[in-house]
């Protein structure tokens, strides 16, 4: 076997140092363009884990590695002169340059022709002399780029400017987090210690502060002066400095994003940055390196023919990267958008930075560091009005106001359509369902989409409340919610719109019904699909004849006894149809502007406002994207169109997203919504409620605590168990939550399997 590794960084040699070890009679070269000790950036960041797998290896290497690493276990956040700390979460720093060069010496040791001061030819130049040519050329892979109709190279160059530099001043106690404001803009640094004397100090900043400060234009010196400027008060005299002299101009730099569709052509194998790139703000990008160098060597080593080794190392590595790449572009993209959180209180801003990538769940966070998620629950209890003296409980159990209404805590039961009413009428089917959740512990409970008429029906099993029998069967229902729950109700109302006509969910979603199809309405004589009937234009006469079946039906809900009710202006029915322009084609003042769009819309919530009573709550579900690019609403609308609906009077906006329009392609995750509430909540300042894949305590509790919505809707978890919220408080050790009279000897004994199960656990 002979092979050839085209650049000598940690991916390269860590490479060739495990093919040694597997097949010590491989002949292995690494061309490397530097010098031996020449190295650009100063420290690389490596977990415990990370550790534990090159100790598996290589001992040697590894050895030799932890020998000259700074451990810290420790995070801070310096912000607006306040220093928060937390604890438990275990890595470790070297130098770059005594990295490479510990690997340098051990790949000698073992045989392996690392020639320094080589200048790389194109990988094609190689492949005729070589079973295998290894492309560890980086960031910026020259064989990425000759082979990129093979390699089909996703590169994504983000938002923020860096740059990267060391200093003297210590910061050996934890890997420190400092934001600044200046005249200019906010500046943030990622700071940690990587030997005795010195420390990576990573400035970055938005690129209107990069424009304001005029960095693109002056040189490294000017751009250092001004960084040790704004950073004096951290740095304790010491200066800032470079290794990036070769670089002209400010060595500042935008975080290129890199994902290849496949990673080999021929005998051609790309490695580490050249593959793949991970944000330095998680610190994996040397890890994802050396692990995927580890794989590789595996399978080459394994198989008699390189296409099946490049195959089955794709294969294994793939999953891998995606996961820390997603981890890497949810943390870049909080630092991309921190200025939206530094309103933030220092303990919520620290929670939200540990928990950015979602790696750190809030009780993986417990576990880490119980003692300062104690203080952080605290916090949020007293800042939610619980008071100084009450229990501490997780976020999830602190209870919220809104007007008169206060809720015992802060999940809700999402609207689930059951199509079970007959004629608009809720049956026994209801009681019973809204009545289990209700006595299921969650402090508000909504109904499914009821509608204002028959015509605005989704399907014919859909509720309403458009007739005195409709009124009497939800007051039976709201009376039995609240004299035997702690739970509100709010009653979620809605026109169906285009989308109405159609059978129910179990027959075929949003397909026309076999006999008996009404006629519909929408903003535009747009149909929902193909198949769909083509509905009429609403003429004014329409939207005064349906902006008054909406205040009747605002009305009959207050007489019936909701606690609260929502507008439904979300998931492509009548009132989303207005504001999204795929739906929206009106050439009258009703299309065309956001503002235009939204004036039907508002019309019918201020005249459901002004009969609805003055001390209930009053909510908007809206689509915060039709997740079509920029034909539909898009995330920067969304705020405008929440902060019109506040301003109108909506105490809080129910975030969800995309059902708008069949040209919408959702990306789909955990919690993979709450994106669209953390920034209508945060940008605009609004009170929302955060939807979509949520179905764990620790996503609720991340949620909250992390200031990215003030309630939480679960919807499907809620249909397979009832009782989830209570549930999910015994798992978690909550012991404050009151369960039905009848159910305690259930609660004891849910409690006494939840102890003993987190007992095993610790064993």
């Amino acid at each position: 076997m002979r092979a050839i590794c085209l650049g000598g960084g940690p991916a390269g040699l860590y490479f060739a140092i495990t093919m040694k070890l597997r097949r010590p009679d491989a002949d292995i070269t690494v061309l490397e363009r530097n010098k031996p000790d020449d190295t650009f950036g100063w420290g690389v960041v490596l977990s415990d884990e990370t550790l534990d797998n090159l100790e598996a290896n290589d001992p040697v290497s590894a050895q030799e590695i932890r020998k000259h690493f700074a451990y810290w276990d420790d995070m801070a956040l310096i912000y607006k002169g306040t220093k928060t700390v937390s604890s438990g979460h275990g890595f470790c720093g070297i130098g770059r340059m005594r990295l490479l060069m510990i690997l340098q010496a051990r790949a000698i040791e073992l045989g392996v022709n690392v020639q320094f001061e080589t200048e790389v030819k194109a990988a094609s130049d190689y492949q005729k002399d070589y079973d295998l040519v290894v492309a560890c050329d980086g960031l910026n892979s020259k064989t990425r780029l000759e082979f990129q109709d093979t390699f089909k190279p996703d590169i994504d160059v983000r938002k923020c400017q860096f740059i990267w530099l060391g200093t003297h001043q210590k910061f050996d106690d934890a890997f420190t987090f400092i934001f600044e404001e200046t005249d200019k803009g906010w500046l943030w640094v990622h700071a940690y210690q990587f030997d005795d004397d010195t420390a990576t100090f990573i400035v970055e900043c938005s690129q209107r502060t990069f424009d304001n400060y005029g960095f693109g234009d002056i040189s490294q010196q000017e751009t250092i002066a001004i960084c040790e400027e704004v950073f004096k008060d951290h740095l304790g005299g010491h200066a800032l400095m470079t290794n990036a002299n070769h670089i002209r101009g400010s060595a500042w730099i935008r975080f290129p994003r890199v994902l290849c569709e496949k990673w080999h052509h021929e005998n051609v194998v790309l490695l580490g940055d050249a593959a793949a790139t991970a944000h330095f703000s998680i610190g994996s990008g040397s890890k994802l390196a050396m692990e995927s160098a580890i794989s590789l060597a595996d399978h080459v080593c394994a198989e008699d023919d390189v296409a099946k080794a490049f195959a089955k190392y794709e294969d294994a590595r793939r999953l891998e990267v995606l996961r820390l790449q997603s981890a890497a572009r949810n943390s870049l993209e909080w630092f991309e958008d921190v200025e939206r959180y530094l309103d933030l209180d220092p303990v919520q801003l620290n929670y939200s930075m540990l928990t950015r990538s979602q790696r750190i769940s809030h009780e993986n966070l417990r576990a880490r560091d119980g003692k300062w998620l104690e203080g952080a629950e605290k916090w949020f209890m007293e800042q939610a009005g619980a008071g100084a003296n009450g229990p501490v409980r997780a976020p999830m159990f602190a209870p919220f106001q809104m007007r008169d209404m206060t809720l015992e805590n802060r999940i809700v039961v999402s609207p689930m359509a059951q199509y079970k009413a007959v004629d608009g009428a809720p049956t026994d089917w209801h009681l019973i369902h809204y009545g289990e959740r209700a006595k299921g512990g969650a402090g508000l409970v909504y109904t499914e989409m009821t509608c204002v008429s028959a015509e605005g029906r989704i399907t014919p099993g859909c509720p309403g409340l458009y007739a005195p029998e409709h009124e009497a069967a939800w007051k039976r229902l709201t009376d039995f919610v609240h004299a035997e729950t702690e739970a509100k109700i709010c009653c979620q109302i809605g026109h169906a719109g285009r989308k109405g006509s159609t059978r129910v969910g179990w027959e075929g979603m949003d397909q026309p019904l076999k006999e008996g199809n009404w006629e519909i309405v929408s903003a535009s004589a747009i149909p929902w699909s193909d198949g769909n009937a083509t509905p009429r234009e609403a003429t004014r006469a329409d939207m005064d004849r349906i902006r008054d079946e909406f205040v009747a039906a605002a009305e009959m809900a207050d007489r019936a006894g909701f606690d609260m009710i929502e507008l439904h202006a979300a998931h492509g029915y009548l009132i989303s149809s207005f504001i999204s322009p795929l739906s929206n084609t009106r050439g009258d003042e009703y299309g065309g502007s956001l503002e235009n769009r939204m004036r039907y819309p508002l019309e019918v919530f201020h005249a459901m406002r002004k009969v609805w009573p003055q001390g209930k709550p009053m909510s908007v579900r809206i689509s915060a994207s039709d997740w079509a690019g920029d034909d539909g609403v898009t995330p920067e609308e969304a705020v405008q169109i929440a902060a019109m609906f506040e301003a109108a009077g909506a105490d809080i906006i129910d975030v969800s997203a995309g059902q708008t329009s069949t040209q919408g392609k959702p990306v789909y995750g955990r919690m993979f919504q709450t994106p669209f509430s953390d920034r209508i909540r945060n940008e605009g300042g609004i009170k929302t409620m955060a939807v979509g894949n949520i179905y764990e305590a620790d996503h609720v509790n991340s949620i909250l605590m992390a200031g990215r919505a003030d309630l939480v809707c679960l919807a499907r978890p809620h249909l397979a168990d009832p009782y989830w919220t209570l549930r999910a408080g015994a798992e978690i050790g909550d012991r404050h939550a009151k369960w039905p009279l009848p159910y305690e000897a259930g609660r004891d004994q849910a409690w006494r399997l939840a102890d003993r199960a987190a007992e095993m656990e610790q064993v």
